[in-house]
């Protein structure tokens, strides 16, 4: 993974820490349940980030004997806890807080500070997610935002946008509680707003969940990559039949490639391994990401491997 994907994660850091203290304080002053969700909110945030940073790091590990094919998915892992971590105390403290003041309702106080600490969160909080999406979008395929998000690979990415999103709709949801808890003089709405904020996490979290055991599965390629692969290598004179090429991403920027393949009956045996060698260069070539490639040979007495070794081994003499 390139270096420079981690800044979307620290500036996501820096914000959520910075805004997490001073929510905290806002709302032992004024008492305001929306504000102490947008705390627990902010706190969780700040941990997710930390822990995408760890799944940075591991996921960089070497291969060796038991993990041949590297620890890549270590950050799919990681990105898979960070769902679970704003689904359970996100989501879940923000409703209990929220029932909770709903059912032992309190007077509001000075409104000030919780406007003040909300302008300046959504400040931090904006500026954090035009980072992100700045990044996304200098990656991003052709297709739109959304699609292209959703068909993202890099949970350093993804992850930063969805909780900077959920955290803008949750600071919006905030004011409206203490805004109308005050104008109607009715605690009740902050109390409301803090169930919102919950829901809204939820929805967030389960969408990072479902994103992240795709990947963690082993999901494949986008199809424009795999397409691009077909085509590339039916383009070959050597080669008759490309049966459909099988993809699985081991981590953001890794792509594992097994390709079935069927060459010319009258080929010889050097031809075999040089359309071999080619085939691999080409993809590599064009497609950066694919890292690992098995290519076997449909239709041969002889695996393409087989041969490529009987060839080498009659070089050397």
């Amino acid at each position: 993974m390139a270096e420079e994907s981690k800044l979307p994660i620290y500036g996501a850091l820096g914000a959520n820490i910075g805004i997490a203290v001073i929510k905290f304080i806002a709302a032992s002053v004024t008492g305001s349940s929306a504000m102490l969700s947008e705390g627990i909110h902010s706190t969780v945030d700040s941990g997710n980030e930390l822990l995408l940073l760890l799944g940075i790091s591991r996921s960089k590990k070497p291969a060796d004997q038991g993990h041949p094919f590297g620890h890549g998915k270590e950050l799919y892992f990681w990105s898979l806890i960070v769902g679970i971590l704003i689904f359970a105390l996100g989501g879940g403290m923000s409703l209990y807080e929220g029932i909770t003041h709903i059912q032992h309702p309190e007077p509001l106080k000075d409104p000030k500070w919780n406007y003040i600490v909300l302008a300046v969160s959504m400040f931090f909080e904006g500026g954090s997610l035009i980072i992100a999406v700045k990044k996304f979008n200098e990656l991003r395929g052709k297709g739109t935002f959304w699609s292209e998000l959703r068909a993202s690979k890099d949970p350093s990415l993804f992850a930063v946008i969805y909780e900077d999103a959920a955290a803008l709709a949750g600071l919006i949801t905030a004011f409206l509680g203490v805004f109308l808890g005050h104008y109607f003089n009715n605690p009740i709405f902050d109390g409301v707003a803090s169930i919102v904020i919950g829901l809204i996490l939820c929805v967030v979290a389960v969408v990072m969940v479902v994103e992240s055991r795709k990947l963690l599965i082993g999901e494949s390629a986008q199809s424009d990559i795999v397409r691009g692969i077909y085509e590339l290598v039916n383009q070959d004179e050597d080669i008759s039949t490309v049966y459909y090429p099988l993809t699985m991403h081991l981590s953001p920027n890794e792509i594992l490639l097994a390709l079935d393949v069927q060459f010319r009956k009258d080929i010889s045996l050097k031809e075999v391994v040089d359309a071999i060698s080619r085939t691999e260069n080409n993809i590599r070539a064009a497609f950066p990401d694919v890292k690992r490639i098995y290519i076997e040979a449909k239709n041969l007495a002889k695996s393409g491997e087989q041969i490529a070794r009987e060839y080498r081994e009659r070089e050397e003499l």
